[in-house]
């Protein structure tokens, strides 16, 4: 058997494999194990420590108005002149010339413009205009505060969307949900505090949830991906049932020792700490895990109210309710994906409403289930694209550009006004002209909102200081309760 000698020479001088099974036998396993774990409860160095403090929720800097954000992502850009921004005048002028100057065309002719296919109508005490494709939504407008101001830098979605999740459309840059982690760590260290359901894998793909240069361990965690259905989505591999709980523990915290030996030859490795803090994530993940993905044990009401038991709606009504069930476990940013669908430069009129109808009963039904359980008041719940669409028309009359001049996204809950329109775009819905909000903006806004200053958020890499908004950015305080 190995003795303590062996041991060490183990941890200070790494061997091979064969070395190694040459000079320790059956019982190592055993003997040596038992003194490593009492050298290190001794020096008070336990892995499980260092992968607990990576995430450990820290304070913010000024009372928050919100403990999470539930992101949902419409890829594609839907049209912010068909859902959220009426315009009569563009119905009243349909087919004729744009009398303002075009911005450059983006992905080919534009003509006349084209008014809208859909009505709109007034909800709730606040009038809020909705359009007839999102019924459900429209029912909630008193909690929803719609801003028709949005603009951002960029034309192509692959930049349009990294400028939205990171601030950058042009660096690989961390994005908002690691930038959460890292200012306020995470309510539950059984989980991810970032988790990215049925993610898309284009325009940026994995950039639009990395941690970039922050440590790896504010990266967001992917369940299943755009191709992959809901009900199909998990985190594989979180269920172990070949070894015992206790000799799992064991195994992690001998090589949690074996690590931090190397991580002390080199000073600072965060590839290496990422990895102990992942390790024991993914250990402590195996009791809350499994039974979070497992949405059978919920009520046939509630599978009525996010449209689960029909169709279209399953989809994105399984991710709208798991990040119901993410946010009442503590997880601190939450996104879902519906993609990648709204990039309609021809086919508006089917294409929309088939979108629509995929994920308005979903929207809705989130809404009210986090407002009926008390979480609305502390979610913040986002909605929209990485830009809008032209109000003129492509494709035959029956399409629509790019147009990251102007978007419609709202917020509900969290500290925002409900029943709240903000924000203006030109009479035809072209270009945001009244209280104007960048996405660095809105980035700055939801920081707020989460207790952190966003020019104060801030890490040091290759010399200079990095902040989610870069050197821009102003706090909407107009939109605030």
């Amino acid at each position: 058997m190995a003795n303590n000698s062996q041991c060490h020479n183990f941890l200070t001088q790494p061997l091979s494999r064969r070395a190694m099974l040459q000079q320790s036998s059956v019982g190592f396993g055993s003997l040596a194990l038992a003194g490593l774990l009492q050298e290190q409860i001794k020096n008070g160095v336990l892995a499980a420590d260092a992968g607990q403090a990576a995430a450990a929720p820290k304070s913010a800097r000024f009372p928050a108005r919100a403990k999470r954000i539930i992101f949902m992502f419409m890829h594609g850009g839907p049209s912010q002149v068909d859902t959220f921004d009426y315009k009569p005048l563009l119905q009243k002028h349909d087919g004729k010339p744009y009398p303002g100057k075009k911005p450059r065309i983006v992905s080919g002719a534009t003509g006349n413009l084209l008014g809208s296919p859909w009505k709109f109508r007034q909800y709730g005490e606040s009038g809020l205009h909705v359009s007839d494709l999102f019924p459900h939504v429209g029912q909630m407008a008193d909690d929803l505060c719609i801003i028709n101001s949005i603009h951002g830098s960029n034309s192509r979605h692959g930049a349009a969307l990294l400028e939205l999740h990171t601030g950058s459309d042009t660096f690989v840059r961390p994005s908002m949900g690691s930038w959460l982690m890292y200012g306020l760590g995470s309510e539950n260290q059984n989980l991810p505090g970032f988790l990215t359901i049925c993610p898309t894998l284009g325009h940026g793909g994995v950039n639009a949830w990395s941690s970039a240069f922050l440590p790896a361990h504010y990266q967001g965690t992917p369940i299943g991906a755009a191709s992959i259905k809901a009900e199909e989505a998990r985190i594989h591999f979180i269920e172990n049932k070949w070894v015992s709980s206790k000799m799992q523990r064991a195994e992690l915290d001998f090589l949690g020792q074996v690590n931090r030996k190397h991580l002390e030859k080199r000073e600072t490795d965060d590839a290496l700490e990422s990895r102990i803090a992942s390790f024991e994530l993914a250990y402590r993940m195996q009791n809350q895990m499994p039974g979070l993905q497992d949405i059978s044990q919920e009520t046939e009401d509630t599978y009525k109210m996010y449209g689960i038991d029909e169709e279209p709606t399953k989809n994105f009504g399984i991710q709208c309710l798991l990040a119901r069930r993410f946010a009442e476990q503590g997880v601190r940013f939450i996104q879902v994906t519906h993609s990648y669908k709204w990039d309609q430069h021809g086919n508006l009129r089917d294409a929309h409403t088939k979108n629509a109808k995929e994920v308005d009963k979903p929207i809705a039904g989130l809404l009210r289930d986090l407002k009926q359980r008390g979480l609305l008041e502390d979610t913040l719940v986002w909605w929209g694209g990485e830009f809008g669409r032209t109000p003129v028309e492509q494709g035959n009359k029956n399409g629509r550009d790019h147009n990251p001049h102007a978007c419609s996204m709202f917020l509900a809950g969290g500290g925002v006004q409900g029943g709240l329109r903000y924000g203006s775009t030109d009479d035809y819905g072209y270009y945001a002209v009244e209280n104007k909000v960048h996405f660095h903006d809105l980035h700055a806004t939801m920081l707020h909102l989460m207790g952190l200053d966003h020019e104060k958020l801030t890490y040091q890499y290759a010399g200079r200081d990095f902040r989610l908004t870069d050197v821009h950015g102003r706090v909407v305080t107009d939109i605030f309760v």
